[in-house]
């Protein structure tokens, strides 16, 4: 995990390692500053000697101008690497997920998601920042003062011996409490994330069921479960400070009544007892200082592992080891195919499923909820992997096929469109970036798109708020299926993306990929008969299972399900779902 994490230093390595060294030569500096002090007392001050104390006091200021620039180097160069570090894993993160296969993107919620490039990223960067500086500051300036205490005087070195103990004991204690403690305060973190994106998100259905005081109080919860763990959490580490004030008043207590006996023995002189004083201060603030590096290192750990999880996600669908970059056409073939979203045993979502069609077809797919429509076609595109049989495409298996030619030569429209902030032109331009604006006005055509956008004041240069909220639900479904088109795909897949358009526009937009785009291939998904009943064949999918596949006559001459869908609806008695789920 660490070499893994040590990697994305990349082009900030000269700055982690000169930021330590010049952490090194500050404290070198800052330890050898108490011994020019006693100096100028041993040597200045007490025998009267104003030129040592002048030699003493020079030497003094030029370490002391040394060690405030070797900080501010370290400093900067710190900040540097850090933020660096940040950003580097923060791409990384974000190009693994681009990665992920659906099965991938299941295991983490998208709020789960965010707060791990975000929260737990800049956890991590504190930590590394901190790391670089006190990991060899505090240590160093621990080493040195006892170092030089020793050389003073050996019996006074020893408080410092057992303050180190008692201190070092106290905060491993903490530490071991307090890191399971904020492994729980992240995972809240995710909870508030998720209340805060799912109330935003849907604000318009919040406030038209009037349900503000409901996510409010859903907010407030997920915030004080943060609130009182971190309390529970900040409650330990705050006693840190009690712990080191009662060290440090009980060294200088010990120091001050054990040094008055050395001086009056001759056995220390004042300027030595001064330095020692000194030094405790170094020593006792070097441990504050590793504990406060305890303390970010274990907030970081719980984040640590977090982001861990996600750089090391590996993608359920890779690309096979010498690929196919071409797709001859827009046949499709099952092959006696089961699938399962969980491989753990249980219930397949499809079974057995044995179909092969026609490059230039046009396929129906009709059922009702939960009939497995969208899985069945979500395997075109190789999506997910199926669990036994093969989907094949142009007479090869899909797991043959680079997945970015595969996708590429198989557009899907779903009915939950997506648009994104930007203009017309913009969002249509993801099917083709290339694409020129007659293209693309061609393609809006073909949709029944290029009616509503010639009406809008700026046309196809008409800005789409973010998720397209200022254009209705048939109007984002008519410039979705345009943008599909203009990839040009041997397969096209309309899963339910002609539900917001009226039976008339939904007529035309099919009579117009009829006679327009003939060599496609072309799955319709629908829960209207009229959308489908004019389609080459139709499949009847029941509980995951082809009930039926045929033109519509055959349907309706052999098929029982088929013709009491059709029966209800062109009676106006029902909907396919009630018809559906009674069968």
């Amino acid at each position: 995990m660490v070499k893994k994490l040590a990697s994305y230093i990349k082009e900030f390595k000269l700055a982690t390692i000169l930021t330590p060294t010049c952490a090194a030569l500050e404290v070198v500096m800052e330890t050898l500053l108490p011994l020019m002090m006693a100096g100028i007392i041993d040597k200045g001050i007490t025998p009267g000697n104003m030129h040592e104390v002048y030699k003493y006091g020079a030497i003094m200021i030029a370490m002391a101008v040394l060690s405030l620039t070797f900080g501010i180097i370290a400093g900067r160069l710190a900040a540097n690497a850090g933020a660096g570090f940040a950003a580097n894993i923060r791409k990384a993160m974000y190009d693994n997920i681009q990665t992920f296969a659906f099965k991938n993107i299941d295991k983490f919620s998208t709020s789960g998601l965010v707060t791990r490039m975000t929260t737990d990223v800049t956890n991590l960067q504190n930590a590394f920042q901190m790391i670089l500086r006190m990991c060899v500051r505090a240590p160093m300036t621990l080493i040195c003062a006892l170092v030089m205490a020793f050389s003073i005087s050996f019996k006074m070195s020893m408080i410092f011996i057992g303050a180190v103990l008692f201190l070092g004991t106290v905060l491993f204690t903490i530490v071991k409490i307090t890191m399971k403690l904020f492994e729980q305060v992240f995972k809240r973190y995710d909870d508030l994330n998720e209340s805060v994106q799912e109330n935003v998100n849907a604000i318009r259905v919040v406030k038209s069921f009037v349900r503000e005081d409901y996510e409010r109080k859903k907010f407030n919860t997920a915030a004080d479960n943060i609130y009182k763990m971190f309390v529970k959490a900040e409650s330990n580490i705050a006693l840190n400070a009690p712990v080191m004030n009662l060290t440090v008043y009980s060294c200088v207590l010990g120091i001050a009544w054990l040094g008055a006996h050395l001086i009056a023995s001759d056995e220390l002189t004042t300027g030595e007892l001064t330095t020692l004083l000194s030094y405790i201060m170094a020593i006792l603030f070097s441990l504050m200082m590793l504990s406060m590096i305890f303390v970010m290192i274990t907030i970081s750990l719980a984040s640590v592992r977090r982001i861990y999880e996600v750089l090391s996600e590996e993608s359920s669908l890779v690309n096979p080891e010498n690929p196919d970059y071409e797709v001859p056409d827009g046949s499709v073939d099952f092959d006696h195919v089961t699938f399962s979203y969980n491989t753990s045993g249980t219930r397949p979502v499809l079974k057995d499923i044995d179909l092969h069609i026609k490059s230039g077809e046009t396929i129906g797919i009709i059922g009702g909820t939960g009939s497995s429509k969208s899985s069945l076609v979500n395997l075109i595109s190789r999506l997910y992997d199926v669990t036994e049989g093969a989907v094949k495409v142009g007479g090869k298996d899909v797991r043959t096929y680079d997945l970015e030619t595969l996708r590429n030569n198989v557009a899907v429209v779903l009915q939950k469109n997506v648009l994104f902030s930007g203009s017309i032109l913009d969002n249509l331009r993801w099917g083709d970036e290339n694409a020129t604006e007659e293209e693309c006005i061609r393609a809006c055509k073909l949709a029944c798109a290029d009616e509503f956008i010639t009406q809008m004041p700026d046309g196809y240069e008409t800005h789409i708020e973010q998720g397209g909220t200022n254009v209705s639900g048939g109007q984002k479904q008519r410039l979705c299926i345009a943008r599909a088109l203009l990839k040009k795909p041997k397969i096209l897949i309309l899963d339910d993306s002609t539900s917001a358009v009226d039976t008339a526009t939904d007529a035309r937009i099919r009579k117009a990929f009829r006679e327009e785009i003939p060599g496609t291939t072309k799955f319709i998904i629908a829960q209207r008969i009229s959308s489908v009943q004019d389609a080459d064949r139709i499949i009847v999918l029941e509980n995951g299972e082809v009930d039926g596949f045929g033109t519509h006559e055959e349907l309706l001459a052999g098929n029982e399900i088929y013709k009491e869908v059709f029966d209800s609806q062109t009676q106006g008695s029902g909907d396919f779902d009630e018809k559906g789920g009674e069968a």
